[in-house]
């Protein structure tokens, strides 16, 4: 493991801290797309800096979680009002109501079917959006598991972390549920990417990154500081991953080997969450106190 490190680290102010930048995603049109957990906002930033905000029609929905859709359009979870979003690169927004009330929708991918594959946190279910705004969901053979981050894999599956259970799920488009528990007790994993090869994840209350193969096998790396709180991660090539360190206001990396790199963040206490691959081939992460971060590689 190695220290803190220099590297290129530039914040970028997008809103005040009542505000919340949470969720990042890199559009299709070349702009970064950011969600305002608090005050209700789906919001557009260019790489030149230029920012534009979308009031949605519930400013208490709380918008957490925003991926690229199959459709050119940006879909998002609103967690409290138990709603998916969608907004289009121009502005347009329009939601849909999961059919299990107080569902506490979460996690969004685009998924290997041209649908959009969601978790909900509150009644352990995986759900699935067709574009037309179809819901389906799926029950998981756990409780109180409070399912989190999804992402599409490289198997042709949907795969899930499961907090409260203390597992890492993995779904097919058919709705086949396998859960995988992991070696460190009480881990609470959240972020989950796949890198093309791998499923990697970061375990919020262990201090861990994690990586499980699709056949299950999983391998666990400490972080030079485990009250860390990693919170989401991306990847952006094959055994090369990219985290947020909700605790310890930093930038993690980690390689195929499990060798972890750590870049402090310029603002103390800046509660880091969401984390995208840019455009411009940065790293880009939302900072819950008002700003966006760049991390040039």
């Amino acid at each position: 493991m190695r220290p803190c490190d220099a590297r290129a680290v530039r914040e970028i102010p997008v809103a005040d801290q009542e505000a919340g930048p949470y969720g990042i995603a890199a559009g299709p049109d070349g702009a970064l797309w950011l969600t305002f957990v608090h005050s209700g906002r789906i919001a557009r930033l260019t790489l030149d800096g230029e920012l534009k905000e979308f009031p949605l029609d519930s400013p208490g929905c709380r918008p957490s979680v925003i991926a690229p859709g199959p459709d050119g359009a940006l879909w998002f979870s609103r967690s409290l009002d138990h709603r998916i979003g969608r907004i289009t690169t121009d502005g347009e927004t329009e939601s849909w109501r999961v059919p299990t009330p107080d569902s506490g929708p979460f996690g969004v991918t685009d998924g290997p079917d041209g649908a959009v594959w969601f978790t909900q946190m509150n009644t352990d279910r995986i759900g699935r959006i067709t574009t037309a705004g179809e819901i389906t969901e799926f029950a998981l053979p756990v409780e109180g598991a409070f399912p989190s981050a999804i992402t599409a894999g490289p198997d042709g599956a949907l795969w899930f972390t499961l907090n409260q259970a203390n597992a890492i799920g993995r779904i097919t488009t058919d709705g086949d549920t396998t859960v995988h528990p992991l070696p460190t007790p009480g881990a609470a994993p959240v972020g989950i990417t796949s890198d093309g090869a791998d499923l990697w994840f970061v375990e919020i209350a262990a201090g861990q990154v994690g990586r499980i193969s699709t056949d299950g096998d999983i391998k666990e790396f400490p972080l030079p500081d485990r009250t860390a709180r990693p919170h989401a991660i991306v990847a952006a090539s094959t055994g090369d991953c990219w985290f947020t360190e909700w605790g310890a206001n930093r930038i993690g990396h980690i390689t195929a080997s499990g060798e972890i790199t750590e870049y402090d963040l310029p603002t103390p206490s800046s509660e880091p969450h969401g984390i995208t691959l840019g455009p411009d081939g940065a790293l880009w992460a939302a900072l819950e106190t008002g700003a966006v971060a760049r991390v040039a590689l």
